[in-house]
């Protein structure tokens, strides 16, 4: 049994965005000193913690600087340098090791371990040149999405290709200019959904419920939970989540994207090593949020069962959205508005969002989506 990290011990975070924000709200209410590293004065997560390292994420030294300050080091995102994090394992915990990181920073390596483990994903080849890529869309048929193997978010770092006789070829040259990619079949889809997954060292998890997803331009734009599934869909997406976590050695906190097709197949899309967009509802829809979760997992506290109190849908606030939804706040006393105090307001940057609890979440989406400040 791995010995439990206490409140008043410091938990150092990389990274120092609204994730890093969020779970150091939690670290702090819970007792812990939290100390941040980011290359941005003040971040998000600075605003809240006990001090801040202002170094790039690829700084060793200072990452080592950073272990030996605190009792335990965890991170925000996926692409911490894996090197790095074995590096600094010598100066201080690091509960959440490095093979979550290695297989989720390559979606090659994240589909083969996907499959190996037993699971669905949606067809793909990987391709590195034009020549590939002609050979991939006979093998595959449109619609595809062209995805650059490493890195890209919200959409980043992909095309969507419909109708493979009315492309730029310049675009699809200067991802391949990036590395191999890979072509992905778009399958007719009925919804995304997300599952959150905490676990502590010693194997106890904590599961929260399903969440349905909706995006625009690739971005996430709102999340409702509990997800409308059917009962043989629900069951077998807790499978996987369960089975992963153990797979991935979890400690900590981390998201299951899945694809639902039209005949209710499952198809696993990506693993985020981390709390997740999609989880934020959770801070006030159910009695631990990923962010609670996740500080109890690093530091090995009892992982609880997870209730949730009252369905909820979250909707994000984009640069164009947050001014207005300020604006409005005393309309809407319904809302749980969260901003995470970003340097500058930028057109689809993440800048906030808002939760709301109700018992009918047809009438609260439906709410949501007739207010002019999401139609921008």
């Amino acid at each position: 049994m791995t010995k439990s990290i206490l409140p008043n011990s410091t938990i150092g975070i990389i990274g120092g965005g609204q994730l890093g924000q969020m779970m150091a709200f939690e670290a702090k209410a819970m007792g812990y000193k939290v100390i941040i590293l980011d290359p941005q004065e003040n971040c998000s997560a600075a605003q809240v913690s006990d001090d801040q390292i202002v170094a790039n994420y690829d700084d060793l030294e200072k990452l080592i600087e950073l272990a030996k300050r605190c009792d335990v080091l965890t991170y925000e995102f996926e692409n911490v340098d894996a090197k790095a994090i074995n590096e600094v394992k010598k100066y201080t915990q690091v509960p959440q090791g490095t093979k979550a990181l290695s297989v989720t920073q390559n979606r090659v390596s994240e589909k083969d371990f996907i499959e190996q483990s037993g699971f669905q994903t949606v067809p793909h080849v990987v391709i590195k040149n034009i020549f590939e890529y002609h050979r991939g869309i006979e093998k595959l048929t449109a619609p595809v999405i062209l995805k650059t193997i490493r890195g890209g978010y919200d959409g980043k770092g992909q095309i969507l290709i419909e109708d493979p006789d009315d492309v730029c070829y310049a675009d699809i040259e200067e991802l391949l200019m990036q590395g191999p990619c890979m072509l992905e079949k778009k399958i007719n889809l009925k919804k995304e959904v997300s599952v959150v997954v905490s676990a502590n060292s010693d194997g106890q998890t904590s599961i929260f419920p399903i969440i349905e997803n909706v995006h625009r331009h690739n971005i996430l734009h709102l999340s409702t939970c509990p997800a409308q599934l059917s009962e043989q869909a629900s069951q077998h997406i807790y499978q996987v989540g369960e089975t992963l976590a153990k797979e991935l050695e979890l400690v900590g906190t981390m998201c299951i994207e899945f694809f639902v097709s039209d005949d209710d197949e499952v198809f696993v899309n990506e693993i985020a090593p981390r709390p997740h967009n999609s989880g934020h509802l959770t801070i006030e829809a159910c009695n631990i949020s990923q962010f609670n979760s996740h500080i109890r997992g690093v530091c090995n506290l009892p992982m609880p069962e997870v209730e949730l109190f009252k369905p909820a849908l979250m909707v994000n606030l984009l640069g164009q959205h947050l001014e207005n939804a300020k604006a409005e706040l005393n309309l809407h006393p319904e809302w749980n508005f969260h901003d995470y105090g970003k340097d500058a307001i930028k057109e689809n940057r993440k800048m906030g969002h808002i939760t709301v609890l109700s018992d009918n979440l047809t009438q609260a989406k439906q709410a949501i989506e007739n207010n002019p400040i999401w139609r921008v």
